[in-house]
Parts: structure tokens; C-alpha cells; sequence
């Protein structure tokens, strides 16, 4: 409800703001400590990106709620948003985007990490479940591009805004596409800001949704293996209804203004 979102922001601009908040059963405040700030900044700005990996990837609606939290936070505390990019960037470097590649010396192991793979004991998680990580966390950061915490001061610039996705989807189509991993996440981007984007943009955005048709989908392609084919169909199901229609549709579970009278 949009009540309980509102609790929720309240507690947490509250708490970076220096102000006691109460937490089972004992109030905590950022002045109790000299580093009370910046651990709170850190721990907060961790906390979202495992939602995203975690509660996103499971549940697509729920990028909303949690990335229009954080947009206001990050309109009010910068810091935040700054450390929350780098948690992003760390555990999953397509949202850079950037394709790490594996230097000299450097073993498997640690490159599969700086592919955003965790390892554990020397096993790697299985695809599936690497690709519903990546897919969770680029979800939350298209959604947090396009959204404002309705009760802020909106003369300001949005701190992290449509730009930005913008300038994301240009950069991940000059890179070559991997298998698997690229029609995933230009599809998860493309169905939850692609509205957004085509609003802002219009003309532009469409030319780059030819191009991404006529041009890129058959680089996709060309590295995806038979086994390999089912975002690849998704997302050229996704293009062809888009380019038909000359629409993206809204994505499902955005925020619309009778959410903020529950």
C-alpha cells in the first residue's frame, strides 16, 4: 500500500537525517557512533541491490515500490545513490554495461566473480540462476531511472534520470553480445523503461529500435547456441509487437497515482 511505502521512506530518511528511529523496541540514531552515517549509507545502499537480486528477480512488480523508495532517498542523500551504484556495478557489471574480459593471470575462479557469478567452494551457481540475479538487479535500475518519490521537492533534476538509460542502452549495443546474457537484459530493460524511454525520446528511440531489429538481433544471433534460443525468441516477440503497434506497452506493476491513496 502506498501508506506502508510511505512509513517505510519516512523511517529511512529519518535515520540518514540524524533523527532517532525506533527498531525493535530500542531507538538508534547515525550520531551514536562517528561512522554511524557511512556505515548506515553502505549497509542501506547494499541492502537494495540484493533486493533487486533477490525479491526482483522473483517478483517483477516489486521493482517498483523498492526503486521509487530509493529514488527519493537518493534525491535527499546522495551518498546513497552513489554507494548503491557501486554495489550495482560490482555485483552485476552489465549494468554499466561492461563485459569484464579475463586478463593474464587471473584464474577462473576470480573471473567468473568479475562476471558477476558467485562462487562457492569452488562451484559456480548454475546459469539459470546467475541470469534471474542479472535480470532482478537491471529491472530495479530501469525502474529507478524513470521514477520520483511522489512527496518530494521536484524542482530539482532527477539524481540518476532517464539519461542515464539512455546512455545504458546506446553503450550496451556498441558492445558484441553475449550468449544468453544480452537478449536477456535488453529485453528485462526495454519492457520495464522502454515506455518511459520512448516518451522522453520519441523519434530516437524508435530509430534505435529499428536498429536493434535490423541489426543487432542478428549479431545476438549469431553467438547463441540452439539450447540457448529462449530469451532470444522473447525478446524479438517483444521487438516485432513493439514495431507493429508502434507502442511499448507500460510495464506491469507500475505505480499509478490511486497506488498513493492505499
Amino acid at each position: 500500500a502506498g501508506s506502508k511505502l510511505r512509513e517505510v521512506f519516512d523511517k529511512i530518511n529519518n535515520l540518514l537525517s540524524g533523527k532517532p528511529v525506533q527498531t525493535e523496541g530500542q531507538a538508534v540514531s547515525v550520531t551514536q557512533h562517528p561512522q554511524g552515517l557511512e556505515f548506515v549509507c553502505y549497509k542501506l545502499a547494499e541492502k537494495f541491490v540484493k533486493h533487486g537480486e533477490g525479491e526482483v528477480s522473483f517478483h517483477h512488480d516489486s521493482a517498483f515500490p523498492i526503486a521509487v523508495v530509493l529514488s527519493g532517498i537518493w534525491e535527499l542523500h546522495p551518498r546513497v545513490g552513489d554507494i548503491f551504484l557501486a554495489h550495482l556495478h560490482k555485483k552485476c557489471p552489465y549494468s554499466v554495461p561492461f563485459y569484464p574480459a579475463r586478463k593474464e593471470g587471473t584464474s577462473m575462479e576470480e573471473y567468473q566473480r568479475m562476471l558477476g557469478y558467485e562462487v562457492r567452494d569452488s562451484k559456480v551457481e548454475e546459469q539459470d540462476h546467475f541470469l534471474k540475479r542479472m535480470s532482478g538487479m537491471i529491472r530495479l535500475y530501469a525502474a529507478i531511472i524513470q521514477l520520483r518519490w511522489p512527496y518530494g521537492n521536484k524542482q530539482g533534476a532527477h539524481p540518476h534520470g532517464l539519461s542515464y538509460g539512455w546512455r545504458w542502452l546506446a553503450q550496451m549495443l556498441n558492445l558484441e553480445p553475449l550468449a544468453d546474457v544480452t537478449a536477456m537484459l535488453l529485453l528485462d530493460f526495454l519492457e520495464v523503461c522502454g515506455n518511459a524511454l520512448m516518451k522522453q525520446y520519441g523519434i530516437q528511440f524508435w530509430k534505435t529500435m529499428f536498429f536493434i531489429q535490423k541489426s543487432y538481433i542478428p549479431r545476438i544471433e549469431a553467438v547463441t547456441s540452439s539450447g540457448q534460443m529462449g530469451c532470444l525468441s522473447r525478446l524479438k516477440n517483444f521487438m516485432q509487437k513493439c514495431l507493429q503497434a508502434e507502442e511499448v506497452p507500460l510495464p506491469k506493476g507500475i505505480l499509478t497515482p490511486s497506488f498513493w491513496r492505499t
